[in-house]
C-alpha cells in the first residue's frame, strides 16, 4: 500500500504524531521509528529551567535522532519494508531555533548541517495542524507532568518555526495538513481520509491541505 518508502509525521507538541505514526505503520506493515524523548536526561530539567538546559536538551535530542535514523535508514535498500517515523531530523533545528539564544543556535546549526548530510530525507513529511487549542487539550489529556506549565506563547512559537522552516523546502513532499476537524484516532474513516491524503502521488514541494 502506497509507494513512499520513508514517511515522517511532524507537527507541534501534542499534535498526534506518535498516534498517527503507529496507526500508519500497522496499516502499511512498516517499520516504526518513535522518538525516545523519555531517554533524554535533560528534558524535565529543561522545562523547569529552560535557559540553563536548552543547549543540553537540544544537543541530546540531536545526537539520539541522528543515531536512531542512521541505524534504521543507513543501510536501507529498495527491498526493505517501509519506514514511518514520528519526527523528521529537521525537528532538531526547528526546536533549537525556538529555544536557543542566537550565538548557541549558530553553533548548533553548524553541527546539525554536518549530520543532516548523512541522514536520508523523508519522501513525505506530513505536518499535522490541529490548532493550538486542540493541541493544548491533547497535551493535558496525555498527562506528562513536565508539559503542564509550558511558557506562554511557546506552542505558537513552535508552530511558527515549522511554518518558517518548511516554507520553501525542497526534495520532500511537505504536507501542511489541517486536522482540526477530524479524529483520526477515534474515527477509522477520518484515519483513512488522512492516510489517503499522505500517500497520494505528488511531486516534491510544499502543499497546504485540509481533511
Amino acid at each position: 500500500m502506497g509507494s513512499y518508502a520513508f514517511i515522517a509525521i511532524e507537527g507541534n507538541i501534542g499534535a498526534g504524531k506518535t498516534t498517527l505514526s503507529k496507526l500508519i505503520s500497522q496499516k502499511m506493515d512498516g517499520e516504526l521509528i518513535l522518538e525516545r524523548f523519555e531517554e533524554n536526561p535533560f528534558l524535565e530539567r529543561f522545562y523547569e529551567d529552560p535557559k540553563s538546559n536548552a543547549f543540553s536538551v537540544e544537543l541530546a535530542f540531536l545526537a539520539d535522532r541522528f543515531k536512531q535514523l542512521r541505524q534504521a535508514l543507513g543501510t536501507r535498500n529498495l527491498f526493505r519494508q517501509k519506514v514511518i517515523a514520528d519526527y523528521s531530523f529537521a525537528k532538531s533545528l526547528i526546536f533549537a531555533k525556538a529555544n536557543l539564544p542566537n550565538n548557541e543556535y549558530v553553533l548548533f546549526r553548524t553541527m546539525f548541517r554536518l549530520m543532516e548530510a548523512q541522514v536520508p530525507a523523508p519522501e513525505v513529511i506530513a505536518i499535522l495542524n490541529p490548532g493550538i487549542e486542540k493541541v493544548k487539550e491533547q497535551i493535558l489529556k496525555r498527562g506528562r507532568s513536565y508539559e503542564k506549565n509550558l511558557p506562554k506563547g511557546y506552542l505558537e512559537k513552535v508552530r511558527a518555526g515549522y511554518k518558517s522552516h518548511y516554507k520553501h523546502h525542497r526534495g520532500s513532499r511537505v504536507l501542511n495538513i489541517d486536522t482540526s476537524e477530524i479524529d483520526f484516532k477515534g474515527n477509522p474513516q477520518d484515519f483513512e481520509k488522512l492516510l489517503s491524503c499522505i500517500l497520494a502521488p505528488r511531486r516534491p514541494g510544499v502543499y497546504t491541505l485540509k481533511i
